[in-house]
This record gives structure tokens, C-alpha cells and sequence, in this order.
């Protein structure tokens, strides 16, 4: 499927809503779960997702646009939020991610992108060579994985109570 701004945009706007939808007013025996040592709760994925929502689509959407002598885009730093949300609630996180969800899109939506915005590169620090289109795809991906992610930790920690259903629940085993 190729990438279509409108329909990405719909998914990106989606994100936050589903994942209060689903977390919201669950306790720590849910938002802090894990599928094991060094694995992420959905309380570290929301830090997660507005981590990048902070330093990641829109800042590197702001260089690409930029054109500018320097086009490299800052690395990531895919563990960040741990440190960062000590202390706050799953509530908090949930807010913060959907004020800054919709900041990034008015943004997004402002520069009006056309197809040659679409086709502008940056520097990603791993990859090299990326476009405009290619970033904004992953960021829809990568919401719609952490989202998925996020249904299979939830889902893991009825692993063994669903008994002989088990053989039938997939995400069990994944």
C-alpha cells in the first residue's frame, strides 16, 4: 500500500483516543505489566510514544522541510521515557500524549505538504537517506505497532488462566 497523508493522518489521530480508550482508569496490575525482564510495560510505551512525539517525527519533519547545509536528524533515544515519567500516572501520561498528538498534527496539517514536499530527504543517523513520505509512514507503523504492542502485553498476562483456550489465542505466544 502506498503511503496517502489523509489516511495516515487518520490513523495518527486515532492513536491516543484508542490507547485511553484501553488503558485509561486500568490500575498497575494492567498499565505496569510486562511480558518479562527488559520488556515494556504499556506505562513505558505511552512515555514511549511521547517521547518521539517530542523529539522525533515532528522535529525530523521540521528539518526535511528545512532543507538546510545540515539535514541529519538528531539520534533517538529509545529508552529515555523510563527516566522521564517516574512518578506519574498512567492518567498524566495519557494527557500529555494526546495534547501533544494533536499539536504535532496542527503542525503537520499548517504546512499543507504537497507531493515534492512529500519526496524531500533527510539524514537519518542509521539509515542515511530518507524522504518526507518514508518518515511520516513509519510514524503511522510505529504508532499502530506500539498499539499492538501495547494489546499483547495486556493480553499475555491471562497467558496461563485462559487455560485450554490457550491453543487458540495466538497473541499468547507471540
Amino acid at each position: 500500500m502506498e503511503f496517502d497523508l489523509t489516511s495516515g493522518i487518520a490513523i495518527l489521530t486515532r492513536t491516543p483516543l484508542a490507547l485511553r480508550g484501553l488503558l485509561g482508569g486500568l490500575g498497575p496490575a494492567w498499565t505496569d505489566a510486562t511480558e518479562g525482564p527488559e520488556t515494556w510495560s504499556p506505562f513505558i510505551i505511552i512515555g514511549h510514544l511521547i517521547h518521539a512525539e517530542h523529539t522525533d517525527w515532528i522535529p525530523r519533519a521540521r528539518i526535511i522541510r528545512a532543507q538546510g547545509a545540515d539535514r541529519r536528524f538528531a539520534p533517538f533515544d529509545r529508552f529515555a521515557q523510563i527516566e522521564q515519567n517516574q512518578g506519574k500516572s498512567i492518567a498524566e501520561l495519557l494527557d500529555t500524549f494526546i495534547e501533544m498528538r494533536a499539536a504535532s498534527l496542527a503542525t503537520l496539517a499548517g504546512w499543507r505538504l504537497t507531493e515534492a514536499d512529500l519526496a524531500l530527504e533527510g539524514i537519518h543517523p542509521e539509515f542515511g537517506a530518507v524522504t518526507m513520505r518514508q518518515l511520516l509512514a513509519t510514524w503511522v507503523a510505529h504508532d499502530l505497532g506500539h498499539v499492538a504492542q501495547v494489546a499483547r502485553v495486556m493480553a499475555k498476562q491471562y497467558r496461563e488462566a485462559v487455560g485450554p483456550w490457550r491453543r487458540y489465542l495466538s497473541i499468547l505466544d507471540r
